[in-house]
């Protein structure tokens, strides 16, 4: 197994492209340590640079997306980690990530920003901020806040969703069972959960049905709650 570290500083921007599977994981301290079967890069680059993330398995490819990357807070600079196998990934705590890979992702304790596209599954646990997310198999989230006043989950299969500041939105589901509507305090938000399977919404607010037909589907406390 190929390991590379780096100086990474807090507030960095982190792409990480993986070919397989990976696991990432908030640490203390400044650097980046990435391990990772079937090659391993890591590189500082511009943000010029880094426009594409495009994972390949002989003649099949497993994803190709377009990067939109948040400011850099005027350094320019991104630290791109690419894997072709499956791998895992040490940051600092404070890191924004933006994570893409061929099968599954597991992503956690980053007080930073997360974007994750994985092509099976996503898992994201104790993470400040969620971005965009979407997962081909099951997705489960677990974060303090998210950007965006109308935001769109999409998962192949079992989606679970918790977002603790949440606490004021319009929340529409659309899961293996049907259609339904909500609302939670006054709605300012739009929050849109696509799933093959089931949805489950996490919230220790109250949660009203909305008409015509005033369905609700699996809503859950928080655990701690």
């Amino acid at each position: 197994m190929t390991q590379r570290s780096i100086r990474a500083g807090i507030h960095q921007t982190i792409v990480i492209k993986v070919g397989g599977s990976v696991t990432v994981k908030g640490q203390e301290g400044d650097r980046l340590l990435a391990e990772g079967t079937g090659g391993l890069t890591v590189d500082r680059r511009s943000e010029a640079e880094i426009g594409r993330a495009r994972a390949v398995v002989g003649d099949y490819v497993l994803f190709d997306w377009r990067i939109k990357l948040p400011s850099s807070g005027g350094s320019g600079e991104v630290i791109e980690v690419q894997i072709g196998g499956s791998g895992d990934v040490l940051v600092p705590f404070e890191s924004n990530l933006k994570v893409y890979a061929g099968k599954d992702i597991d992503v956690q304790t980053i007080r930073g920003q997360v974007d994750a596209y994985a092509a099976l599954n996503l898992n994201v646990q104790d993470v400040s901020q969620l971005g965009n997310a979407s997962a081909g198999g099951r997705m489960n989230i677990h974060c303090q806040s998210m950007t965006g006043k109308e935001v769109t989950f999409g998962a192949g299969s079992d989606l679970r969703f918790h977002v603790a500041d949440l606490d004021s939105a319009r929340l529409r589901v659309k899961d293996i069972g049907g259609y339904w509507e909500a609302r939670i305090g006054g709605g300012e938000k739009s929050v849109y959960l696509k799933s093959g399977g089931d949805v489950t919404f996490v919230t220790d607010q109250p949660v009203e049905s909305l008409p015509p037909n005033h369905i609700l589907g699996r809503i859950e406390k928080p655990s701690h709650a």
